[in-house]
Order: structure tokens, then C-alpha cells, then sequence
């Protein structure tokens, strides 16, 4: 068994000032393979805030080339370890080797930042007014452990092309995640103290970071429980925040649609990563008419699935990331049943020849009505609740009719009709008829599902401040002069 017991702080491998541990359980076959530091405290988290601090004096005033330069040696350090992060996220997280996109994404979206940051206009002029966007300072990252690998990389890729100095913490149920990834960053060169990372408990590290008076903003994703209390912990020091918090997104199938098309990629889309996804469509609204149509396929594609070892190249689900998560997806499960919702596949038995694992069968409910717990609660597990709709407004009202508004997904055979329909969504990203989403989009929530928006040219922005510098005729100062 392996031991990993250190933070890193200022460019260096440093001994928490607690020496606790935590052991890290294989979700696959619930036996402990690791230890890991979990001992990070306030006194640890000030020491990096110290160490991002004076690196931010200095880092802040490089220019675009220095930068696109370090994101382009990051790039081929990540690069270098893909095979080791996927081995990684199959072991702690449950995560199928066969998902490529949780470590081949990551790639992507860091060419997207280095090409934005190349050509980004960082001033520009109103009259003789400049408008100037400059790195609003040291930034906390806290991360997920659904996305533990993608989800750091884009808030530090955008961080670090802002010109900014950061703490990274990684979520305390995929820790060995965040240390394989900064020791990616540690080959990249980049300068001591832009990169930090505490390992620790959410309760104890993530509110000392956002409470602490020189960390000047706080990007966070997780639960919409847990983005509050970082929230209430950061609004003493009036830090600026950046939040991606639950979903319980609706995909809305119109009567004109391929009915076929969308159940099969409704299944797909929520059902990978084991429907541990904030944006899964784990509402899926079919016309009343059209509900025993639509079973058969939802049916026959969860079937097609293949549950088991995420090491195993043929495995498409692996299990969820740990008991604590399992059992609250059957009880789940079971609220489904005992609220009368009609199960239609899947249900609380562990699959056929899996005696050991957190593994949940592909589950899908139908005749679910808008006040069932199913149908309102992020479950964050391989769930899906079929509501029936009577017309396209009701339609409308119910899938608005939620605390979320992070994702939504509508599919009709008519594309103008289909934009129409996502027009009134109250969410932040819509899909129509399974688009494939964009790096250099933004992405973010309405209502509880946060504030602020991560990737692309929106992303960058959520790191920079902005300044207007008055009484600069046009003849009296070139942009270049001023620019970072």
C-alpha cells in the first residue's frame, strides 16, 4: 500500500502540519490501496496563501508569451502521464479506462485557453478612456470528484492565463487524482508559489481558503449545499466567487422528434460516468401519448451496457466512487418505488455477477410525476425519472419547475422549433437534438446551480479585474504601452 502524506507549497514538496491520514477504498472491489495526507489545516492553507501571494506580485506582470509558453509546456507534461491519470481515475474514482474523454478533455481545453490567451485583448478604449482587465489576484480552486482530473484543469489553465496565482484543493474522495496532476504542473516550470495544492477535508481547507482575507476569489464546484457554506464563509471578506454547483437538467422530447434518437442518447448522455455528472438529462419528458413508445428503447440501451472492472478495456460503467454514494443512490432507488413511479429496468440488486463494488444497475423509472423525490433531487448516480407531458407549456413549466437551472436538452424534428423551446429554459447550457458542447462556450448555472461561468473567453474573464483609466487622449498613450 501506498503512502502520500505531503502538500505542495511554493514550487516544494512540504509535511502538512498535522500528520493525519486517510485510506483511500478501490470502489471496484471495496478494499484500501492507498493512504493519503487528509490532514491540511487553516495553518497549512495560510502558508500557501502566503507562498501564491508573493508569487502574484511578480507572475502578474509576465507577459501573454511567457504565459502561452508555460501552458504549452504543461500541455506536453500532461501529455506524458495520460495513461497514468486514466489508470488513476480507475482506481480511486470507479472511472472506465474506456472513457477517454475525462483525461483526453483536459488536453483540449488547455489548447483552447493558450489559443485565447494569444489573442485576447487585454485594453481597450473608450474615448480617452482605457479599459484595462488585470489578474484579480490569488485564487482558490476548489474541485470536484466526479471531474478530478478535468474539472482543476480548467479552472487552473484559466487562473494561470490570467495571470494569476492559485491554491488548488482537490476533492478529499479522489486525492491521489489532484497529486498526479500536480506533479504534472511541478514538471512544467512554472515559477514557485503560482501553483499550490492542499490535500484535507472540505470543512476544514476549503473554509479556510474561502475565508482567508488574502485570497481575492474562490471557484468552486460541487453540491449546492456545499457552494453555500463557501459562499457565507467568502462573503466576510467580500472575495469575488465563481460557483458550479447541482443540476437535475430535463431533456425535453418534443412530438416531432426521433423518438428513438433521443431516448437512446438520453440513456447515453445521462448514464455516462455513471450518471455522476452535475449536467446530466436525469429528467427525461416524453408527450403522455408517445410513453410507451419511448420504454422499449430507454430499456434495450441499458442493456448495452457493460458493468465491471473500470480497468477492463470492455467495461462502459464502472461502480460508483464509494459506499457512501451507493447507498444514497438506492435509497433513492427506493423512494422511486415506495412514491409509486413505475420501475421499468434496473432497481436495487446488485448486477448479475458482481458480488462485490459499489455498482448500480442502470435504472430508469417512468410515469413519474414532478413532486415525486426522484424527480426533484440531484441523485448523482445512474437514475433516470420519465415524466410524461400533456402540452409543450406544461412542458415548459416543468422542467423549469426545478431549484436548478444548470443544464437542460431538447430534441425535435424541427430545429428552429427545438431553439424556440430552449429559449425558455432557465439554464445555463442547452443542447438540441444532442449537440456536442464547446470549449471556447461558456458554461454555468442559473438559480442554485451557481454563479459565474468557466471556459473560453467567459472563463478567462472570471479571473480578471477590470480598471478604466480616464484623461488618455487618443494621441497621448498607445495601447501598447500599457498593455500586460
Amino acid at each position: 500500500m501506498k503512502n502520500y502524506s505531503y502538500h505542495y507549497i511554493d514550487g516544494a514538496w512540504v509535511a502538512p502540519s498535522k500528520p493525519d491520514k486517510r485510506d483511500r477504498v478501490n470502489p471496484n472491489t471495496e478494499t484500501v490501496f492507498a493512504s493519503v495526507a487528509n490532514g491540511g489545516t487553516a495553518e497549512d492553507v495560510h502558508r500557501a496563501v502566503v507562498a501564491a501571494r508573493r508569487a502574484f506580485n511578480t507572475f502578474s506582470h509576465t507577459s501573454v508569451a511567457e504565459r502561452v509558453a508555460m501552458i504549452d509546456r504543461l500541455i506536453a507534461a500532461y501529455e506524458n502521464r495520460v495513461e497514468e491519470l486514466a489508470d488513476v481515475l480507475a482506481l480511486e474514482v470507479g472511472v472506465p479506462k474506456s472513457a477517454r474523454a475525462q483525461v483526453t478533455g483536459p488536453i483540449e481545453h488547455m489548447k483552447v485557453a493558450r489559443d485565447l490567451l494569444a489573442s485576447y485583448q487585454f485594453e481597450s478604449r473608450m474615448g480617452d478612456t482605457i479599459i484595462r482587465r488585470e489578474s484579480v489576484g490569488v485564487c482558490a480552486l476548489i474541485s470536484p470528484w466526479n471531474w478530478p482530473v478535468q474539472t482543476p484543469v480548467i479552472k487552473f489553465i484559466y487562473a494561470l492565463a490570467a495571470g494569476c496565482a492559485s491554491i488548488m484543493k482537490g476533492s478529499d474522495a479522489s486525492p491521489l487524482s489532484s497529486i498526479l496532476l500536480t506533479e504534472i504542473i511541478d514538471k512544467a516550470d512554472l515559477p514557485p508559489g503560482v501553483f499550490n495544492l492542499i490535500l484535507g477535508r472540505g470543512s476544514v481547507v476549503g473554509e479556510a481558503l474561502s475565508r482567508h482575507p488574502d485570497v481575492d476569489l474562490v471557484s468552486f464546484t460541487g453540491s449546492t449545499s456545499a457552494g453555500i457554506k463557501v459562499g457565507e464563509a467568502a462573503a466576510g471578506t467580500i472575495k469575488r466567487m465563481s460557483l458550479e454547483l447541482g443540476g437535475k437538467s430535463a431533456n425535453i422530447v418534443l412530438k416531432d422528434a426521433d423518438l428513438e434518437a433521443a431516448a437512446r442518447w438520453n440513456i447515453k448522455r445521462c448514464f455516462f460516468n455513471t450518471g455522476q455528472s452535475c449536467h446530466a438529462p436525469s429528467r427525461m419528458l416524453i408527450h403522455e401519448d408517445q410513453m410507451e413508445i419511448v420504454i422499449p428503447y430507454l430499456v434495450d440501451e441499458c442493456t448495452r451496457f457493460r458493468l465491471g472492472d473500470p480497468c477492463d478495456p470492455a467495461t462502459t460503467m464502472g461502480p460508483v466512487i464509494n459506499q457512501m454514494q451507493y447507498e444514497s443512490i438506492r435509497r433513492y432507488i427506493q423512494s422511486g418505488i415506495d412514491e409509486g413511479a413505475r420501475l421499468i429496468c434496473g432497481g436495487l440488486e446488485r448486477p448479475d455477477g458482481l458480488e462485490r463494488g459499489f455498482f448500480v444497475q442502470p435504472t430508469v423509472f417512468s410515469d413519474v410525476t414532478a413532486a415525486m423525490t426522484i424527480a426533484k433531487e440531484e441523485i448523482f448516480g445512474p437514475v433516470l425519472a420519465v415524466i410524461p407531458y400533456r402540452n409543450e407549456q406544461e412542458a415548459l413549466e416543468i422542467a423549469n419547475d426545478s431549484i436548478y437551472g444548470l443544464g437542460g436538452y431538447v430534441f425535435s424534428g424541427d430545429r428552429k422549433r427545438g431553439y424556440e423551446f430552449a429559449a425558455g429554459l432557465r439554464a445555463g447550457r442547452i443542447c438540441v437534438n444532442g449537440a456536442a458542447t464547446n470549449p471556447l462556450t461558456p458554461m454555468g448555472g442559473y438559480k442554485q446551480s451557481g454563479i459565474g461561468r468557466s471556459m473560453g473567453r467567459f472563463g478567462l474573464e472570471e479571473y480578471l479585474e477590470i480598471k478604466s483609466i480616464y484623461g488618455l487622449e487618443d494621441d497621448a498613450v498607445g495601447l501598447s504601452e500599457l498593455a500586460c
